[in-house]
């Protein structure tokens, strides 16, 4: 039951699809996209994530690992990679890996993401190698680590097919897949924006494969710079069809492009409107998803929370540092604390539910 009064008529046909459970077309992800009634939007995506998770909130103590920033690829949005000779290059020795952890390790963390360059340089055991020195040092940890774009890269690296490399991986100790790396799921979008990296049609099959071997995946939409909205909701739409056949990703991670210069225009940056709307239309087209997350790092703690009411069901986690959105220009904090994830959630009056990669409950801060 919608409270407000909905002053869009043409959002009237979809409020009765919310209403009865039925899947939005990609025209219905137009009109939403359109509309001048943000509020019945939110309203509806509100609706649709209460049906689903309740008041709970989700967040994870979890740490952030980036093991080098060289890169193959040159992607037209990233401030983060290095060619190997250029300054600030860098690729972590065991030792250093270990000792950067050690560093910002804290008692409750419970997840390593792990993320970095397309580095041509060091052989594929090397992101072998990575994943399983952390898991013997931090076996209790669960090892969320690469993206399908580097999974892609991997194979090339290494000659071995995507099924082998994820077997590998997983042997290794990866017990989920990141979701980085969509970017947004068309190959105008790609030619144009990240050329070097895994096509559309590679992303979601890394995607469908890790399914079928059992791990559960992260994906994500990067969103604000020449996608068109219709591509946005054909990203969506490929997505969900790929949830519909494997059922493998936990979650749906909208993520606000950056701006390359730390002071950009503010106009270079998404409005709040866009980001908010974009929380609300996710939820509402990802029907067969079980959460939207809310990144905090690319539209800051406030926005996060007020997206708990357009249909955001997670905050992410206590990342402790974040270095790739921060290195292209973001403006938000690079970690945020248990407590500081927790007061965001009550104050949003939803319920805090910390929580593991699974999104098993942990504990929940009533």
């Amino acid at each position: 039951m919608l409270l407000s009064t909905i002053t869009d008529h043409a959002l009237e046909p979809i409020v009765e699809k919310v209403q009865n459970g039925e899947r939005l077309t990609l025209e219905d992800g137009l009109t939403l996209y359109n509309t001048p009634d943000l509020l019945t939007v939110a309203q509806l995506a509100n609706l649709v994530n209460q049906r689903k998770n309740g008041d709970r909130v989700y967040f994870i103590q979890n740490l952030y690992i980036n093991p080098t920033n060289v890169c193959e690829a040159k992607c037209a949005f990233c401030a983060f990679r290095r060619d190997p000779d250029e300054e600030g290059a860098y690729t972590m020795s065991p030792e250093e890996l270990l000792e950067y952890v050690e560093k910002r390790y804290s008692e409750g963390m419970r997840e390593f993401h792990i993320v970095g360059g397309h580095n041509h340089t060091v052989p594929f055991d090397y992101y072998l190698n990575t994943v399983s020195i952390l898991k013997k040092h931090y076996p209790h940890i669960t090892i969320k680590a690469y993206t399908a774009a580097e999974i892609e890269f991997f194979s090339r690296l290494s000659g071995l097919s995507i099924e082998e490399v994820l077997k590998e991986l997983m042997a290794a100790g990866v017990e989920s897949l990141t979701g980085g790396g969509a970017e947004i799921l068309t190959e105008r979008y790609r030619l144009k924006m990240s050329p070097d990296k895994a096509s559309t049609d590679q992303y979601l099959e890394v995607h469908r494969i890790a399914h079928q071997l059992g791990l559960k995946t992260h994906c994500t939409m990067l969103y604000g710079s020449i996608e068109t909205l219709e591509e946005r909701l054909i990203h969506m739409i490929r997505l969900r069809e790929l949830q519909d056949e494997t059922n493998g990703f936990l979650v749906f991670i909208p993520l606000a492009m950056q701006p390359r210069n730390v002071n950009a225009s503010i106009k270079r940056r998404t409005s709040a409107m866009d980001d908010m709307r974009t929380i609300a239309v996710s939820r509402l087209m990802m029907d067969n998803f079980p959460h939207i997350k809310a990144y905090f790092i690319n539209i800051g703690t406030q926005l996060a929370q007020l997206a708990t009411q357009f249909g955001a069901s997670d905050l992410h986690g206590t990342l402790v540092e974040e270095r790739i959105s921060h290195a292209a220009g973001a403006l938000t904090q690079q970690a945020l604390t248990k407590d500081e994830l927790i007061w965001l959630i009550k104050g949003a009056n939803r319920t805090p539910v910390e929580r593991d990669t699974f999104y098993n409950p942990i504990k929940i801060y009533e």
